[in-house]
């Protein structure tokens, strides 16, 4: 079967065998996967490695077989993968095992995937297969940055830079949805127009002052995921005692600010990394609920998946690139 593989250092359209499952194992076909942002560092992880690792760790799609020990779903049940595997409880941080879906373990840029029933859900009702296909892994990001994590509340102000992300998108739309304001920010003012549908109260163009054009805002709480380009302007529009919740950096991992005033501030920064069963649990009920969709952007077929690599790379997207299989 085609999958996309990285191999001795490079990304790879070929054949591999298909497996079957055993034990607890069930084998997914594929309908539509999704792309994230992970997916482009994963050279730098893998290096030059002559093992063979099958990208992606977004999909949905329908179970095809059941090892003997399945006993979840039935054959024909329109799925979608967890891509958080061995992380069952919402603890204060991941278990030493977990690992995310697409290196070390085959992921879903295939056209089937073999995997634990533990980490397969039944597909919400809502999604298209395409709006499944891309879910799971930035919602469920998105979720517990905001409320396990950042503990949003009713009639709080949220700033949240670089809008058009599959996660921020999310953000959006799930603080929205609980009676928060929203603020964002963009380079390009076409995104931030091209994203109105989220839903956000207020936008803000990245190269402007944020201290002069937000000076009329009390931010409760900023979501950052940009990282040294971003963060020190972010803190400077928080409010004294607001708290900061970082769950990745597009930019640079390393970075100074100033101490002094961090704690003069009273302000608190919280970690975060995309969420456990539990909490992907209560996402799909929040969800479906609320009737959240992900914004998307362009499909690829897997054929073509290079070009939407290219695509992602160029940061053009306002919402979730997919490949259908």
């Amino acid at each position: 079967m085609k999958a996309y593989v990285i191999q001795n250092g490079t990304y790879q359209l070929v054949d591999i065998p298909e497996q079957q499952p055993k034990g607890r194992q069930v084998l997914v076909q594929l309908k539509t996967a999704g792309l994230n942002h992970r997916d482009l560092n994963i050279k730098d992880r893998v290096g030059n490695k002559a093992e063979r690792f099958v990208l992606g760790s977004d999909g949905a799609g329908v179970i095809e077989k059941a090892g003997d020990e399945a006993s979840r779903f039935e054959i024909g049940e329109e799925v979608i993968i967890n891509p958080g595997l061995n992380w069952y409880d919402n603890t204060e941080a991941p278990p030493e095992d977990f690992e995310i879906v697409g290196v070390p373990f085959d992921g879903t840029f295939a056209k089937k995937i073999l995997i634990s029933e533990d980490f397969v859900e039944r597909k919400p009702t809502h999604l298209s297969w395409e709006e499944a296909g891309v879910f799971a892994l930035s919602a469920l990001t998105g979720y517990r940055a905001l409320f396990t994590q950042g503990i949003l509340k009713e009639g709080e102000t949220l700033f949240i830079p670089g809008v058009g992300g599959g996660v921020t998108s999310f953000i959006i739309q799930m603080a929205k949805a609980v009676g928060a304001r929203v603020i964002t920010t963009s380079r390009d003012s076409d995104k931030l127009k091209h994203a109105e549908k989220l839903g956000y109260d207020r936008a803000i163009l990245t190269n402007e002052d944020w201290k002069i054009a937000l000076a009329d805002e009390q931010i409760d709480i900023v979501i950052e995921s940009i990282g040294g380009a971003t963060f020190n302007r972010s803190i400077d529009v928080l409010k004294k005692g607001g708290r900061i919740v970082t769950f990745g950096s597009s930019t640079n991992d390393e970075f100074t600010f100033n101490l002094r005033s961090f704690f003069y501030g009273q302000y608190k920064l919280i970690g975060s990394t995309m969420g456990s069963r539990e909490e992907l649990h209560e996402l799909m009920q929040f969800i479906e609920k609320h009737n959240i969709k992900p914004l998307l952007d362009k499909g690829f077929p897997l054929d073509n998946i290079e070009t939407a690599f290219t695509y992602l790379e160029s940061q053009k997207q306002v919402g979730k690139i997919y490949i259908h299989m």
